[in-house]
Formats: structure tokens, sequence, C-alpha cells
């Protein structure tokens, strides 16, 4: 009886001390601590490296994906809509050596912006107002970075990947490409992709504010017209992770002698601009790491002009 009594107290106090450790304690060894990594629950995708972290509530995430095989999850890119206003928060993507080859041409067709077969009924307005507004159709997921095959590069015209840009800001007014900031970060961003080594990868994230105050107008009373855009980019190499931003004013005057390297903030500065959690599936560690960088360290390492 005596030896039932002492094996009863000290499984009592095993189980005491069990439930009292920290939760960091119970970290499987080798896995890097992540509190703040998206919940895969709704959405398998939310793990992949390229996703901030998902608003929730109104917003939903758009999948998109291809019979092509350049990507393992068959993943061409993903958008957050936002169903209440009716509007994209961000569009992200990966790149590689592969997803970067110029396989198709620039998709022209009728109608030129589909709607998105993705999209919820009633989640987008019933027209296309984009059209006579003054504004262009403003990729967010460019063309140019989607040219694997005629399908990769015909989703990247939906609607649901196009914010109302000016078209000095966008890069189609006539002669002023090199004044363009939208354009010029896109090519400076596609440029690093030919550098990839095969192991290498490039997560890419970018839109155009649409929350709080942010918000430059509506098009008829609708659809918003972002006052900021913004894009980020991560880096796994060989020799690890490295990130940068891009914050940009949505102007409609050419920028002359314009040098990207003005515009650069680190990942923390952006999310504070942004209200946006970006590569919230790093480790905590790497995230703190990547996102914290000087931006005059980040301008040298990725040399930005």
């Amino acid at each position: 009886m005596k030896l039932l009594k002492s094996l009863f107290t000290i499984t009592l106090l095993l189980l005491i001390v069990s439930c009292g450790k920290d939760e960091s304690d119970s970290q499987p060894s080798g896995i890097k601590k992540n509190d703040n990594k998206n919940s895969t629950s709704i959405y398998p995708e939310a793990s992949r490296m390229e996703m901030p972290k998902l608003k929730g509530g109104q917003s939903i995430l758009l999948v998109h994906k291809t019979n092509d095989k350049y990507d393992p999850d068959g993943i061409n890119y993903c958008v957050e809509w936002d169903k209440e206003k009716k509007s994209q928060r961000w569009s992200c993507y990966q790149m590689t050596q592969n997803s970067n080859k110029q396989n198709a041409n620039r998709y022209y067709g009728n109608p030129q912006y589909p709607f998105d077969p993705e999209l919820p009924s009633g989640a987008y307005f019933d027209t296309d107002l984009f059209y006579g507004s003054g504004f262009d159709h403003g990729h967010i997921c460019p063309s140019n970075d989607r040219r694997f095959s005629e399908q990769t590069n015909y989703q990247t015209f939906y609607l649901t990947n196009m914010q109302p840009q000016y078209s000095v800001f966008n890069g189609s007014a006539d002669g002023l490409q090199n004044q363009s900031l939208w354009l010029q970060m896109e090519n400076f961003i596609h440029g690093l992709v030919g550098k990839l080594r095969t192991t290498d990868t490039l997560y890419v994230c970018r839109g155009g504010t649409i929350d709080n105050d942010n918000i430059l107008m509506r098009i008829k009373d609708q659809l918003i017209v972002p006052k900021y855009f913004f894009s980020a980019a991560l880096l796994k190499n060989s020799l690890g992770y490295k990130a940068i931003a891009f914050w940009f004013d949505h102007s409609n005057t050419p920028v002359e002698n314009l040098k990207l390297s003005t515009y650069v903030k680190n990942i923390r500065q952006l999310e504070t601009l942004t209200g946006i959690d970006f590569f919230c599936n790093l480790d905590d560690e790497t995230e703190e790491h990547v996102e914290t960088l000087d931006p005059k360290n980040i301008i040298t390492s990725w040399g930005v002009k």
C-alpha cells in the first residue's frame, strides 16, 4: 500500500511540473519559435513564405493556380481581397529561375481585364470602373513576372490584381518611363531574378493602401484609389535571408532624376506604415533580423541606385 501511495505522489508531482511549464519550454527540439505565423485551417496556402499575416474578417484569400509545373504547389500568385471594400490589399508570389522563363507574350484579349473567376458573387462592382476614370489598370503582380505560359500571364490581368494608378506613376505615360516610380521598382526587382541561382527564391508582396486614412479618392464614390503604394521582397539564398521594402506616394507628377534608393525602407518601417505583418511565416529570430536592418545597409546589400 505504501508503495502504491509513493507511486501516486510521484506521478502527481510530475503532472504538476509538466502543467506548470512555460509554453515555449514545450517547443520541439530543432523547431524554431514562430508566434505570428498564419493559421492554415482555412487556407493551406497561407503557410507560404511570401504571405503576410492574413487580415481575416471581410478579407479572403484568392489563390490562382495553373497547370504549369514551375511551382511545387501549382500556384501562380495570391491576392488578399476585401469583400466589403471591393478592393485588393495585396498580391504576392514567388520568383525563381524556373518561373522566370519567358515562354509567352503579354496577353491582349477581350476583355483585356477579365473578372476573377475565384471571386465570390457580389464581392466586386458590376462594371470595370477603371475605364474613363483617368487611372490606369495598375498591375500589382506584373505581367512581365509571369510569362512562363499563356495561362500564368492571362491570370495577371484579372481585375482583382489591379489597383488604380496614375499613368505617370504606373509607367504608361509616353516618354516618361524613366520617371515612373512603380515601373522602375518593377524593373529593379525583375532584374534580380536573372541573378538567382537554382536554389534561390525571391518572395514578393505588393499593394496599395486601402485602409484607414490612406485613400486618395474613390472613383464614382466606389472604387478606392490608394494614396500610397508599397513593395516588399524577401530573398532566400545560400547565405540565408535578406529583405527590402519600398514606399511610394501615389503622385501624378513625374520624378526627375529618379533615385529608387530614396524610397527604400526596412520591413519593420513598412509594417508601421501599412499595418500589414509581412513575411510572418519566418521564424521569429530570422524575422526580427531581416526586418530591422538599417535602410542604408539594405541599399548597399541590394545594390539599389
